[in-house]
Order: C-alpha cells, then sequence, then structure tokens
C-alpha cells in the first residue's frame, strides 16, 4: 500500500528545511551577507543539497521571498474569510497584516527596504496576487448584499486597497509600528466612506 499522499516525502521535508532555513537567514542577515553553505548548515544538510532545489543562491532568495510574503498574506486572507457577515473587514485586513510582518523575517526586511534591487519584487508576490484576488471575491460578496456600492468595479478597488495596505506595512516597518499604525484606523474609515453602503440600504 502507497504512502499517505497527505505524508511530505523525505526530499520535501528537505526542502522545506532549506526554504525555512533562507528565510530565516536573509531575513536575518540579508542576501548579500548568506551564503548558501550558511543555508545549508542551517537547514542542517550537506553544503551542495540546496543545489538539488534551487540552481542558484538568487533563486532560492526568490523562492525564499515569495514563501514568507505568502505567510504574511495567509493571515491576512484567513481575517476576510473568517466572518462574511463583517462589514469592517478592510481594517480588520490591516491590522492583521501589520500583526502578521512582526513575525516574518523576510517579508519584514524587503518592507524595510534594506534590500533595494529586489523590494520591487513585493509588487508581483503569487501571495500578492492571491491577496487581491481575495479582496475582490469579497468586494462582490458585499455588494451583492448591499454593503458596498454596486457602481465600482471590484477588481480595481481590490488593486488600490493592496497598494494602500502595502504602503501602510512599509511606513510601519520603516517609521515604527506606533509612529505609523495610528493611522490604520484612519484608512479603515477612508475606505469605508469611500465603498459606502448603497443609500437607503443598513448594514
Amino acid at each position: 500500500m502507497g504512502a499517505s499522499r497527505s505524508t511530505p516525502t523525505k526530499g520535501e521535508v528537505t526542502r522545506h528545511a532549506v526554504l525555512d532555513a533562507a528565510i530565516a537567514r536573509f531575513g536575518r542577515d540579508g542576501y548579500r551577507s548568506t551564503s548558501l553553505a550558511d543555508i545549508a548548515r542551517a537547514a542542517g544538510v550537506g553544503q551542495t543539497v540546496p543545489y538539488a532545489y534551487y540552481p542558484s543562491k538568487e533563486a532560492l532568495f526568490f523562492a525564499a521571498v515569495d514563501e514568507d510574503a505568502a505567510g504574511v498574506i495567509r493571515e491576512g486572507v484567513s481575517s476576510i474569510l473568517e466572518d462574511p457577515r463583517a462589514t469592517d473587514w478592510q481594517e480588520s485586513l490591516i491590522f492583521t497584516l501589520l500583526d502578521a510582518v512582526e513575525h516574518h523575517p523576510l517579508a519584514r526586511r524587503l518592507l524595510a527596504g534594506l534590500e533595494p534591487e529586489v523590494t520591487v519584487r513585493v509588487l508581483d508576490t503569487p501571495a500578492l496576487t492571491d491577496l487581491r484576488k481575495a479582496c475582490a471575491e469579497r468586494l462582490r460578496a458585499d455588494q451583492a448584499a448591499g454593503w458596498v456600492r454596486r457602481d465600482i468595479d471590484p477588481a480595481a478597488i481590490a488593486n488600490g486597497l493592496v497598494t494602500v495596505i502595502l504602503s501602510l506595512l512599509m511606513s510601519v516597518v520603516q517609521l515604527g509600528r506606533e509612529a505609523a499604525a495610528t493611522y490604520a484606523g484612519d484608512v479603515g474609515v477612508l475606505l469605508q466612506a469611500a465603498l459606502g453602503p448603497l443609500p437607503g440600504r443598513r448594514r
């Protein structure tokens, strides 16, 4: 009888160990100061093992960026989906992501601008694409429920919302949580005013 499909193979376990070590080391020391040998030691594998899964240090770095960003976004998306009746999910999403960034070192490093050569890549991570889609879907659901105006394009608003949130995250990381997180609530108020319930409809 074959192994359960839910049971990771030895290769998958090793790849995840390398990726987790890469997130931690790149997040702590940065791309230039981290070698594949450093990551292999941290993962507890031979120095050539990372090459079995990633063709270069750059490829591993980008995979680590995508994985750590995905961890942040997963927490945010779950906050959207937990309560479909909530009408203030945009503000909840902001605070959830602010909290998540605190324990995702590589995502935090990029948001801090400490990897300027690749900071722009944050905009193209698969996780952000997923977040835009999730926000658009939630906006469509809110339109159907009468909580959001029907004359807006959910996809366009979702793109704008994610851009605003990303800018806020960068501000918090670079200026400090107390200096910038104060405005998260104001952003939520702004979004509620812009999206608004339909005239004559109660939430």
